[in-house]
């Protein structure tokens, strides 16, 4: 039965033979692109897999039963060794922000490659202080001192150390369900157990009940910051949030039994949590929160890794969303368009507590990437990509908010500009989760009919 509804609510598509497909079901006919890869004549197929096996540690399953091999790209498109196009609706991870391989950005690129590599930061070079200016310019208030690096993992661990040396405390606050890296101190900080390993971890870490609307235990029908709501009810008056209050209620009694007295070095959140399943918290919680955590003496980091450079589509950044200014921002792929490169953005003052010891990262700022970012945020204005994000987001959104509507197996759709997620369910009233069985169907499906996503249970 669920394969006829996932069928049926997928999309409406022409019908191919059975044989022609390993499933037997539909492909939507792709619009026309004036693009054609070169044939490819690289590695055979089955040979990479061996290789993978063999030679490449396996921390994270390959997507897919029969995994896909991608050999080009070009704008919202990825093609495999066969030659067949997908629509890339992953992104490579929320990170190909202006299109893959795109002319401007692909010129930078080139053009500073063939003038200079690398050197060091401890030098001066043209590259990176373009950048540094030109990035001041998209950041509030006195967020104007940058320190570069290569990864949203690396970006937030700086951040944590700079909150820990700046307010001469230790303890921080994350919350459940979140995502900010893999490294040992970002570990400690997530709050996914799939992601953890059984190692020593998250001293002074302490995880706040997620603010979560949809699957928490609050939630009304106008709590997101979304053009969806949930389907639960409530009786809130207007621009009233019970909700929000009751998670602002748990994060208050963190600080009052887990924190020292001494108060809280500083909280982390993501302006919508990516890696999570794009969850969004109710309305005024990141601003009421970021009050209380300043009101004990700490500074307020915002994660916006995955929702910066205008992904969210009505704002830039994802937390002018909430009304907030935070005290240091952290962000990585959209501002290198798939290039290694991030970025931690504070104010002169806080940034000052790094000036006690030597702190450097030999590739943080290289030319390459100053360049490639420079060029991103050119194209993020030439060509709308702000806009555009909040008009086809949007418009998708009501689209998969009508399918909701209509399948038991959609729970919840939520998201906002192209940060877009649909949760499925065996049936609206339990809100169960789709087992993995069923979810890994789905996905084939999807997959099979040219577009690339990603599931998560």
């Amino acid at each position: 039965m669920l394969r006829k509804i996932s069928r049926d609510f997928l999309t409406k598509c022409t019908i191919l033979p059975s044989a022609t497909r390993s499933m037997g079901s539909c492909v939507p006919t792709m619009p026309p692109f004036d693009y054609q890869p070169t044939p490819y004549k690289g590695i055979k197929y089955e040979e990479a897999k061996s290789i993978r096996k063999e030679n490449v540690i396996r921390s994270i399953p390959l997507y897919y039963t029969n995994p896909l091999l991608l050999v080009d790209g070009k704008m919202q498109w990825l093609f495999d060794s066969n030659g067949r196009r997908y629509l890339d609706l992953f992104a490579g991870i929320v990170t190909v922000g202006v299109g893959h391989c795109h002319p401007q950005v692909n010129k930078a690129a080139l053009d500073q490659m063939n003038k200079l590599w690398h050197t060091t930061s401890a030098y001066l070079n043209p590259a990176i202080h373009e950048y540094a200016a030109k990035l001041a310019e998209k950041m509030p208030g006195n967020l104007k001192a940058f320190y570069f690096v290569n990864s949203g993992s690396e970006a937030n661990d700086l951040a944590i150390l700079l909150a820990r040396l700046h307010t001469k405390k230790y303890d921080v606050i994350s919350l459940r369900n979140c995502y900010h890296g893999m490294s040992p101190t970002t570990m400690g900080l997530l709050g996914q157990s799939s992601w953890k390993h059984s190692v020593p971890q998250g001293f002074g870490v302490h995880h706040t009940m997620n603010p979560d609307v949809y699957r928490g235990l609050w939630g009304g029908s106008n709590c997101r910051d979304s053009p969806v709501q949930t389907t639960r009810s409530c009786n809130c008056a207007s621009g009233q949030c019970v909700a929000s209050d009751q998670y602002i209620d748990q994060l208050r009694e963190v600080l009052k039994y887990s924190i020292p007295k001494i108060g809280v070095a500083c909280i982390i959140a993501e302006s919508i949590q990516g890696v999570g399943g794009i969850v969004q918290f109710p309305k005024k919680y990141v601003k009421n929160a970021f009050e209380l955590i300043r009101s004990n003496g700490g500074i307020c980091i915002s994660d916006e890794v995955q929702t910066g450079f205008g992904r969210t589509g009505e704002h830039f950044w994802g937390f002018e969303g909430h009304g907030v200014v935070p005290d240091i921002v952290t962000m990585a792929k959209g501002i290198g368009n798939g290039f290694p490169f991030a970025a931690v953005a504070t104010t002169p003052e806080i940034a000052s507590a790094l000036s006690g010891a030597h702190h450097l990262n030999t590739f943080g700022g290289n030319p390459i990437a100053c360049a490639i970012g420079s060029a991103v945020l050119d194209v993020i204005s030439a060509e709308n990509i702000q806009e555009n994000s909040l008009d086809v987001g949007t418009y998708f959104l009501r689209k998969l908010q009508d399918l909701r509507d209509k399948y038991e197996i959609i729970g919840d759709v939520r998201g906002k500009g192209l940060m877009i997620g649909m949760e499925l369910v065996t049936d609206k009233e339990s809100r169960t989760p789709l087992s993995a069985e069923d979810l890994s169907f789905v996905w084939e499906e999807i997959r099979e009919m040219g577009e690339i996503g990603r599931a998560h249970v």
